[in-house]
């Protein structure tokens, strides 16, 4: 398998299923367009899906986790040995991510891209890790070329396996200490926009901190120079593995037709690094919500969409992925369930 090949495979949405979906909606016992956003979800799930009345059964949440070099500018509130921390917590079922997961009645899957410390074997545990975590970008390129695609070729294996289990829709969370700090980096090579309009407070670090995590951006695209239309470059100079990961994931969701609902901040990143590989993957994609990072709006302006939640929230792990996955099956049952005019006996207007 290659990434072209995976591009080939993602194709434009079913016209005719959303023509379908959007006429099926002007005729339930409403006026139209009065349930707003739940209405246009369910036809953008309808051209996804190719399904005039999508169900959704099966639910998966993908966390996947990976380490930063970029940690040594002093970007982080938070130590380096927090990830693999919160990969066991995972595990184990503690995390925020766990609840919420529970809550949606969504599978979580947890994957280690590059997690800089020895994590024994878990069967809850997918290994995939291309490295001991990046090298420090602010320094030079985050990885090679190679070990960039090893990582999106390999998220889209762990969502193909997860299709063929049954998956039917997507949600994406990660955890690495200090990936705030490259998916900003990511945002400014696209957007065109400065460190100091993009980079956040991330785990919370203070004034000294949120200058030492710009400074460490700025470093980064000067000392790279990454390439704004080539995403794999970008991945390799200033991503991450789990940025990667999540690439590769929507990647190959939408080539299997599968809806992505994005998380925050680093999501959003991984979503810009699969759209500038396959541009027509955006279609695909459902924000989940917007994000306290200073950046994360203007990221989702440049992919051209609108999040369906904004809850101040700023955790990660896919924890505003999966509240979001409610309402897109709430939208899928809003189309489905609800009785039409003629089915309900009930009269139009006038």
């Amino acid at each position: 398998m290659s990434i072209e090949e995976i591009i080939s495979r993602i194709k434009p949405l079913d016209q005719s299923a959303m023509s379908s979906a959007r006429d099926r909606q002007n005729m339930l016992t409403k006026p139209q367009g009065s349930l707003g956003r739940l209405e246009s979800l369910s036809i953008q799930m309808a051209g996804i899906t190719g399904q005039v009345r999508p169900q959704i059964q099966h639910k998966v949440v993908t966390v996947m986790a990976g380490d930063h070099g970029v940690v040594a500018e002093g970007v982080s509130a938070f130590p380096q040995e927090v990830t693999p921390q919160m990969v066991l917590n995972f595990l184990f079922g503690g995390a925020a991510i766990n609840v919420l997961s529970k809550h949606v009645g969504a599978r979580v899957v947890i994957v280690d891209m590059g997690v800089a410390a020895a994590m024994d074997a878990h069967p809850q545990l997918i290994s995939r890790r291309v490295g001991l975590g990046t090298a420090n970008i602010a320094k030079g390129p985050a990885m090679t070329r190679a070990q960039a695609e090893e990582s999106i070729l390999s998220g889209v294996e762990i969502v193909e396996a997860e299709i063929a289990k049954g998956l039917d829709i997507l949600a994406t969370g990660d955890m690495g200490i200090g990936n705030t700090t490259p998916s900003a980096a990511i945002a400014c090579v696209v957007t065109g926009k400065s460190a100091s309009e993009i980079v956040g407070r991330g785990t919370g670090v203070n004034d000294e901190g949120l200058r030492r995590k710009i400074l460490a951006v700025e470093n980064a695209l000067k000392v790279n120079q990454p390439d704004m239309k080539d995403g794999l470059d970008i991945l390799s100079k200033v991503g991450g593995f789990e940025i990667g990961g999540l690439a590769g994931a929507i990647l190959g969701a939408a080539a299997n037709r599968r809806p992505i609902v994005i998380d925050g901040f680093i999501s959003t990143a991984a979503a810009i690094i699969a759209t500038t590989i396959a541009p027509q993957v955006k279609d695909y994609l459902i924000a989940a919500h917007c994000s306290q990072e200073l950046g994360h709006r203007l990221m989702m302006e440049w992919l051209g969409v609108t999040p369906l939640l904004d809850m101040n929230m700023r955790l990660g792990e896919g924890t505003g992925a999966a509240l979001a996955m409610s309402l897109v099956e709430a939208s899928c049952k809003i189309l489905d369930e609800m009785a039409t005019f003629g089915e309900a006996g009930v009269s139009e207007k006038a």
